[in-house]
């Protein structure tokens, strides 16, 4: 779930890098970097923490180019708060290239013994990103391509990475003295938006970015989707081409984008996140009627920020008083995106406060995106009840997460999931909730997919069905140990 963007200007691009990093800073909070090119020369910083913390003047002043990327990282792989995990990454050779990423490798295990074995490359850190780099890095290599490298060349080498690749993996690099390439796995799980923006002297500009507020943000307009499979290259005069480079794409997008990970204002993949959790909402309440007898509640509210509209629509279609019991302080992260349970839980009662005027004596109905570790949700239904309600009945907008999500989301382990193992009313009694309603997992879907034309979806993480395939038990256990290690 990290955020990444990349911009081919006509002027300096560190300030438009920057701003657009803010934009993404809720899809990963652990470390940022931004690097630029100046005609073969590649400027970098990158820096643990949240972006308005990790740059200088003086940092900036050295981001010179017209050419940029910049990265958010939320730790899915590798170790949180390493320096060496920032992004992002860089090799000299073949030119230099200099590359970001937002997903998770499924097959890291191979790619480490081809690279150092076959491929004679050396990868300094556990980072996944690292490891596509250097794929990336040795099939640029192994083209034929004489003295000047073409975007032939690029494309079929995008081509055998992804038959050497597995998983998932919106990426966006560097070539130095060439330009910017951009590239989405054959299933296209994770998101990349592509947009241009035509100036008054008749040059275009190009942005691809994770989210497409980024780019409205930025006064571009959106073109489309990056499709699966698909490979981008823009050369350093702003030429623009592009080439389908998988045999067979598919596009499966995250659900977890629509839940929680993208902001409301986005849309990815033709679908508005924002219509998408009000329709959440809508069949989340017909699930809440055929479960909770009427006059039960008398109030809805939600956990803010990301459940609001589901929780809208909620007390909408169930004609109940919608409220706001629960306060947020925005100098706190987001706490599922925090590494560790002891930090995600210290941080919900810094992050949130419950105004006991509104739960005193009732029946209260809290609204939340999902539930994952439960570790969020059991604190917020004592804060209610320590506020004085009277009654406090849990529900999700999102299925119960049952499965490991490998897919480039922090849940590697099912053991840290509070719905691998439990019933409904385990899991109930666990929250300390009087009530406890899941949304239905054909009810995410139609919330998500309804009337646009993707067809399918990645809900590995609510169904246990991986799409990329060769995902398998064995490699689950040794992810889940791994993480626990």
């Amino acid at each position: 779930m990290c955020g990444i963007v990349g911009i081919v200007s006509n002027n300096q691009i560190n300030q438009k890098i920057y701003d657009s990093l803010l934009l993404l800073q809720h899809r990963g909070q652990d470390s940022t970097g931004i690097a630029t090119m100046e005609g073969s020369v590649f400027h970098l910083h990158k820096s643990k923490g949240q972006v308005k913390e990790a740059y200088r003047t003086r940092d900036m002043r050295i981001l010179t180019g017209n050419i940029g990327i910049g990265h958010v990282r939320y730790a899915t792989s590798g170790e949180a708060h390493r320096e060496d995990e920032a992004q992002p990454f860089y090799v000299n050779a073949p030119y230099g290239i200099i590359l970001v990423h937002n997903g998770n490798l499924t097959n890291t295990r191979e790619l480490e013994k081809e690279l150092f074995s076959i491929d004679r490359r050396h990868t300094n850190s556990s980072s996944d990103t690292e490891m596509l780099l250097n794929v990336l890095a040795t099939e640029i290599q192994s083209e034929n391509y004489g003295s000047s490298l073409s975007p032939e060349h690029i494309f079929s080498a995008i081509s055998s990475l992804h038959k050497r690749v597995e998983g998932t993996y919106s990426a966006i690099a560097m070539i130095a003295g060439y330009g910017l390439l951009a590239f989405r796995d054959p299933y296209g799980i994770r998101p990349l938006v592509l947009g241009k923006r035509v100036l008054d002297n008749g040059k275009t500009e190009w942005i691809v970015a994770s989210e497409s507020l980024v780019l409205e943000n930025n006064d571009f307009d959106v073109v489309r989707d990056v499709v699966p499979g698909e490979a981008i290259f823009i050369s350093n005069e702003g030429e623009f081409y592009s080439k389908q480079c998988a045999d067979n794409p598919q596009l499966f997008p995250c659900s977890f984008e629509y839940v929680y990970l993208a902001r409301p204002d986005s849309v990815m993949n033709g679908i508005s996140v924002y219509e998408a959790r009000l329709r959440m909402g809508d069949y989340l309440a017909k699930t809440i009627q055929e479960q909770i007898t009427s006059g039960e509640i008398d109030v809805v509210m939600p956990i803010p920020d990301s459940s609001r509209p589901s929780a809208m629509q909620v007390a909408r279609q169930l004609g109940l008083e919608y409220r706001e019991g629960f306060f947020k302080n925005r100098y706190v992260g987001r706490t599922f995106i925090m590494p560790g349970q002891a930090q995600r839980k210290k941080s919900v009662r810094q992050k949130l406060n419950a105004m006991s005027s509104e739960f005193k004596g009732k029946n209260v109905l809290l609204v939340d995106d999902s539930i994952v570790r439960g570790t969020t949700s059991r604190e917020i239904v004592q804060m209610a009840k320590l506020a004085g309600a009277n009654k406090v009945t849990f529900t999700s907008a999102a299925p119960p997460i049952r499965f490991p999500h490998v897919y480039g989301i922090n849940m590697p382990s099912k053991m840290e999931l509070i719905a691998h193992d439990k019933s409904i009313d385990q899991i109930q009694e666990t929250l300390l909730a009087d009530g406890l309603v899941y949304q239905k997992i054909s009810d995410l879907e139609q919330s998500i997919l309804k009337g646009s034309q993707v067809k399918n979806l990645d809900l590995s993480c609510f169904n246990g069905e991986y799409v990329t395939g060769k995902v398998t038990e064995e490699y689950l256990a040794w992810v889940g140990s791994k993480y626990s290690s």
